[in-house]
């Protein structure tokens, strides 16, 4: 050790944000370890590294007794105040003992700490990082494919996307850029595990405040997301100022914001309707795109009672139901679905 690893201790404190003080003492800490296994696991030893040169020295510490048992570890009364008069039974006095080529092994043990601290410390910084944007969305590379699991290059670190949050029929690329929602950062032994998700309805959400700047602003609010990931979502908006319309705002000029998403999203269709405190309203726009002649809410049994010109029925219902499965989802009504000629024949019939 010398004053060139000093500076070069500092120079990590700089870069690495580690206190210099820490990466010494654990330096001392590993070399006692060191030496005990070169020159005796029984021996009471202390090593001091000079702060500023960089200097090491080792001094074996012995307790003062009134007969030795162990030379080792003891030191007898009269050997003891034959260096300072002063000593008593019980004290401990200390020799160096610093080997010649102890160096060698000094090095490589602080070079060993030095890593293994930076390591720890860079593990922090990332999961002190990432583990405050829990639920934000983060841009990355597509790696590599492991037993199913995608591995996101997000620059000093890895997310992983389990097939669980995986978007169906997406199929990502080594070498694309990609958006994914934080659903989690757990620390580990090996460093923060990043999960994140193409499936949640907060990548969807994070997206729109992203590219709609009156949703950032707080202008414009999303009241709900029904996401079925890779084929279809619903998106409830509502403007808090009367001369901002909220879908137009999140379509933008000639769609092209919708249209960022969607291309993000891999081409999954985006229905954005305009959200009404009224919930027969409410109900009726969620069925976009099909019209709706009229909706009859039902309060006791939560259950939305809809009728949909005849050519418009399979449209309000959806392919094997979406369309009326993502409404139900958005407005939390139970939603029934029946044809002009349906409602009549059944009120001609008497029945509900």
């Amino acid at each position: 050790m010398n004053a060139e690893f000093m500076a070069a201790l500092s120079q990590i404190e700089r870069e690495k944000g580690i206190s210099k003080e820490v990466l010494l003492q654990a330096i001392e800490a590993a070399l006692i370890s060191a030496y005990r296994r070169n020159f005796g696991s029984s021996q009471n030893v202390r090593v001091q590294i000079h702060r500023t040169q960089g200097d090491i020295h080792v001094y074996a510490r012995r307790t003062v007794v009134d007969k030795v048992t162990d030379m080792r570890t003891e030191i007898s009364l009269d050997e003891a105040r034959a260096i300072n008069p002063t000593y008593s039974i019980g004290d401990e006095v200390e020799f160096e003992v610093t080997p010649k080529e102890f160096g060698r092994i000094a090095a490589q043990t602080a070079k060993q700490v030095v890593v293994q601290r930076i390591r720890e410390a860079e593990r922090g910084i990332i999961y002190e990082e990432f583990s405050n944007r829990e639920g934000d969305v983060v841009t990355g590379v597509v790696h590599r494919t492991e037993h199913r699991n995608i591995y996101i290059d997000l620059g000093r670190t890895e997310a992983i996307l389990t097939p669980a949050e995986q978007a169906p029929g997406e199929v990502l690329r080594p070498g694309e850029r990609v958006k994914t929602y934080v659903i989690e950062v757990k620390k580990t032994t090996k460093g923060p595990s990043i999960l994140v998700s193409r499936t949640h309805p907060g990548l969807l959400k994070r997206l729109f405040e992203l590219e709609v700047p009156e949703i950032h602003d707080g202008i414009v609010e999303i009241k709900g997301i029904a996401r079925e990931a890779g084929s279809r979502s619903k998106v409830s908006v509502h403007s808090r100022d009367p001369n901002v319309d909220a879908v137009g705002a999140c379509v933008g000029p000639k769609g092209l914001r919708v249209q960022t998403i969607v291309n993000e999203l891999r081409g999954e269709k985006l229905d954005i309707i305009k959200w009404d405190p009224d919930p027969a309203t409410l109900v009726a726009n969620s069925l976009s795109p099909a019209k709706v002649v009229s909706v009859v809410i039902e309060e006791t049994e939560r259950v939305a009672r809809v009728v949909v010109p005849d050519f418009q029925l399979s449209l309000a219902i959806g392919k094997e139901g979406q369309n009326a499965r993502l409404a139900a989802k958005l407005t939390g009504w139970k939603i029934d679905i029946r044809s002009e000629s349906q409602a009549k024949k059944a009120e001609d019939s008497g029945e509900v």
